[in-house]
């Protein structure tokens, strides 16, 4: 399996991990819960990694469940912003220098705030893509959250 950034990254600062392959189909649009159901995850240790915006200059990726949707006001209170929005599908792209469906938090192209929803101290093991449509990761929460540095808020809405 080709090495990707959010690896490289993992394993240069010898954080253990485990990586899980799928057959990404190209038709899906729900990137994470085809994730969730193809590998046979329970979808609340399912993370989707989104790229917000405070309207202006300063970007952040929010790390939500993927059955929820991230809660605008409560990520920029959690970022201490007065306001957020979803980043420009282009600027997640640059920004992170991976694909929409593979943004994984590790490894970005240029280093991001990152803030999680508190959800994701709940499992033993989380999953977060691995930087490709089809690859996850699976790390425990206190790893994730202490290589990033994330805030963890309350940041996910039904």
């Amino acid at each position: 399996m080709a090495a990707t950034p959010a690896t490289t990254f993992l394993k240069s600062r010898k954080i253990a991990f485990d990586l899980l392959e799928y057959v990404h189909d190209p038709r899906a649009e729900a990137y994470g819960l085809e994730a969730s159901e193809k590998l046979g995850l329970d979808p609340d240790s399912v993370f989707k990694t989104l790229v917000v915006s405070d309207g202006a200059k300063a970007h952040a990726l929010a790390l939500v469940p993927v059955a929820r949707k991230l809660g605008l006001p409560l990520a920029a209170k959690a970022l201490g912003w007065k306001r957020a929005e979803m980043g420009d599908k282009a600027d997640a792209q640059r920004l992170t220098g991976y694909v929409l469906g593979g943004i994984s938090p590790f490894g970005t192209k240029r280093p991001l705030a990152i803030v999680a929803d508190e959800a994701l101290l709940l499992p033993d093991l989380v999953h977060v893509s691995g930087g490709r449509r089809g690859l996850e990761i699976r790390i425990a929460p206190k790893d994730l959250v202490a290589v990033l540095s994330a805030t963890v808020a309350p940041i996910a809405v039904d």
